[in-house]
């Protein structure tokens, strides 16, 4: 069982190691709250979106996410509710008015499970996610190495696995950032003003994605 060739699996790794490198909603999801709380809620965040993930490594694994491929109506229905998520996000923090910066607020507990929950809907609240899961994990399934179902759920859960090599350091790394930016008000609220505009863009370029 999963009895592959080194072939397949630097095929397969590197495709996962470019499509964890490119950009794209969760990345900058998971940046902008690195560097909007520091690295507790960039941690919280990535989390987030690996559970998110995960839960459409489950729906192509059970053959689930056919549905938004065939379905004009599911599909219209996930994507809208990630738009308006994602939009209403970015609302939310053009109207923080920097205050998401100080330091009492990044210090906060209570920080990190609203921020994994907004993790896991941006990852889960994408239609695109479960289509590409889809169309890519098939192209890995080798006749003979095990049954089909387990074999998409093996390399599905190996692009999150690559993911907690590549996205931990950046988290570090933009959590380095906030020691410059908790006390000064003025960059907080630019950087507020940025972050919101990027998600608000970010939900109205997954409101204007057709079904493939």
């Amino acid at each position: 069982m999963f009895d592959y060739s080194l072939l397949h699996w630097t095929t397969f790794l590197t495709a996962a190691v470019l499509l964890n490198l490119s950009p794209g909603p969760d990345i900058a999801f998971i940046l902008g709250q690195t560097i909007r709380g520091g690295t507790r809620s960039g941690f919280a965040a990535m989390f987030g979106v690996w559970t998110g993930a995960f839960g459409h490594v489950l729906m192509a694994a059970v053959g689930l996410s056919i549905i938004l491929a065939t379905s004009a109506v599911a599909f219209s229905i996930v994507k809208w509710a990630g738009a308006a998520y994602l939009i209403w996000l970015g609302i939310a923090a053009l109207r923080s008015g920097g205050g998401s910066f100080i330091s009492e607020g990044i210090n906060s507990s209570t920080h990190f499970y609203p921020t994994y929950k907004q993790g896991f809907f941006v990852g889960l609240l994408n239609p695109k996610v479960a289509i590409f899961f889809l169309a890519f994990l098939p192209q890995f399934v080798v006749t003979g190495a095990g049954p089909v179902e387990a074999q998409l759920f093996l390399h599905g859960f190996l692009i999150i696995v690559v993911a907690a090599f590549i996205e931990p350091p950046l988290v570090i790394a933009g959590g380095k950032l906030t020691t410059t930016l908790r006390n000064n008000k003025r960059i907080g609220l630019w950087m507020d003003r940025t972050l919101g505009s990027i998600f608000i863009a970010l939900g109205v370029r997954l409101a204007m994605e057709k079904q493939l």
